[in-house]
């Protein structure tokens, strides 16, 4: 009985150290959205194929995946390193490899300039210092796609239900 009490405890603990402590010191926890979300996402940003497309903090890949099937050369940064893993794994699933990449690396370290979408599912605490990042790296005519929560100063063009479309300048 003590073993499995030690082991549960360890499981709790390494779910919120993965799942909740480290993401949220770095931005959101994993929220996933829907598959019908993640679709409505890529469907919003409309991607060209060839297009670059890059989703911040990308979770399990959904909406990576989802860019990528539209024709976009969808790329994604997640932290959590387990999700790295299963998002990799998913790309390799749905046969898209070569066409969705997932980082293991902060967006805040990434140079944004190349993608000509963005597509965010953050927080509210994060959207002013991210809206100062998107404004400063993206090029005229970038198109953002904000799941949920809005950005201080930017209008968005579209709306649709609680997905927002932005364009930068």
């Amino acid at each position: 009985m003590p073993a499995l009490f030690w082991i549960l405890i360890f499981c709790i603990a390494a779910y919120l150290v993965f799942w909740v402590f480290f993401p949220l010191a770095r931005g959101a926890i994993y929220d996933p959205s829907t598959h019908a979300q993640a679709q409505l996402i890529a469907e919003i940003a409309a991607p060209v194929p060839g297009e670059r497309a890059v989703d911040l903090g990308s979770g399990d890949g959904r909406v990576v995946i989802e860019l990528a099937r539209l024709g976009a050369e969808a790329h994604g940064y997640e932290v959590n390193p387990l999700l790295v893993l299963v998002s990799r794994a998913k790309i390799r699933k749905a046969g898209l490899a070569g066409k969705a990449f997932i980082h293991w690396r902060s967006f805040w370290r990434a140079d944004l300039s190349r993608f000509a979408i963005v597509t965010v599912f953050q927080v509210d605490f994060v959207m002013a210092r991210l809206e100062g990042k998107l404004k400063r790296e993206l090029g005229a005519g970038a198109r953002i796609v904000s799941h949920h929560w809005s950005f201080p100063t930017l209008s968005p063009v579209q709306a649709l239900g609680d997905m927002r479309l932005y364009r930068i300048g």
